[in-house]
């Protein structure tokens, strides 16, 4: 039988802001509710979207907030004591309204999580739900055929290598955007064409490559003023599949190109209080797995980061400052 204590060390922000910092300090063991289970905490993907909140908050936060979205460990408890998960390595993706993983121990729906083969890694499970879900909801809705063309920006970034290997798995003709030095890289994942977005030229040349023959499909990973040039790209009918917020775009240009515009939200699931959709995410989680389990995907560079609040901090910080290739993955003993 595990012994549980009753408070555990967490990295917390006591309040978000551009400069946030984070702090360790003793906090009470979470309660354990309804349908929920209690997992000791073993490894934490960071992503973008950590800091992005830690940064502006949320309305639903209390402080102090633990931060942190994806995670694994190993289940401790349970709503029941019957529960075949009790003693089993799990990964998530948690709703970002509530404390999240960064601590020793967290809980979570018992219908979101997916269960880790053992012979997977523990860091390299923890890459998987936030980037990995989010590539694999993109080409679920996007739903196209083989044969058919996707571009994806952001190609070095961590959603990126995952979209580029699932689209090619499915047959497609696979562009992506990326810096030159990791051009080789991407195209060893599976990119049949790579553009340099710091070529002064870059706009110009996607115009130009297709002009003749436009794209079926684009994972819009920037948005901002590139979605409306991505729309431009896509053939009459085309998709396009954003990961940010959708900005005002010319009602010409949509007129135009009729596009079909699927908006990616793995947070939704949690906000819209739909139970369907947080047991897709661990029904995505567990396809993950297996494919990883194969050995039909490869996860990125993994950075480990210790558990330690100032050097959590400076990691957050560098997801939007452009200088993390890869993924960073907090490893807590």
């Amino acid at each position: 039988m595990t012994q549980i204590p009753q408070t555990m060390d967490a990295l917390v922000l006591n309040q978000a802001g551009a400069d946030f910092e984070l702090v360790k300090q003793s906090v009470p063991l979470p309660k354990l509710g309804d349908r929920q289970l209690l997992i000791k905490v073993e490894a934490v993907g960071l992503n973008p979207v950590d800091t992005k909140l830690a940064r502006g908050g949320h309305g639903k936060w209390q402080y102090p907030h633990v931060p942190g979205l994806d995670g694994v460990g190993v289940v401790v408890a349970s709503y029941t004591e019957h529960c075949p998960l009790i003693g089993k390595r799990v990964m998530w993706h948690s709703d970002l309204t509530k404390q999240g993983a960064l601590a020793q121990y967290m809980v979570i729906e018992a219908h979101a999580v997916a269960a880790v083969p053992e012979s997977i890694d523990v860091m390299a499970a923890a890459t998987l739900p936030c980037a990995g879900m989010t590539a694999l909801q993109a080409l679920c809705k996007l739903n196209l055929s083989a044969g058919e063309s996707i571009l994806i920006e952001a190609g070095a970034g961590a959603v990126g290598q995952f979209a580029i290997q699932l689209a090619k798995a499915k047959g497609l003709t696979v562009y992506a955007t990326a810096s030159k030095a990791r051009h080789k890289y991407l195209q060893k994942l599976g990119a049949d064409e790579v553009f340099d977005y710091r070529d002064p030229a870059f706009e110009d040349k996607l115009t130009t490559a297709f002009e003749a023959q436009p794209l079926d499909a684009v994972i819009d990973a920037m948005g901002d003023k590139g979605t409306e040039r991505n729309i431009r790209l896509l053939k009459f009918n085309g998709q396009i599949a954003c990961l940010n917020s959708l900005p005002s775009c010319d009602a010409g240009l949509l007129f135009t190109q009729s596009p079909t515009v699927h908006i990616i939200s793995l947070g939704g699931a949690w906000l819209s209080g739909d139970m369907c959709a947080q047991q897709k995410l661990g029904l995505k989680g567990e396809h993950l797995l297996n494919l990883l389990s194969n050995n039909e995907i490869t996860v990125p560079l993994i950075t480990e980061i210790v558990f330690d609040a100032a050097d959590v901090t400076q990691a957050m910080h560098a997801q939007l400052d452009g200088g993390v290739f890869g993924k960073q993955v907090v490893k807590l003993s």
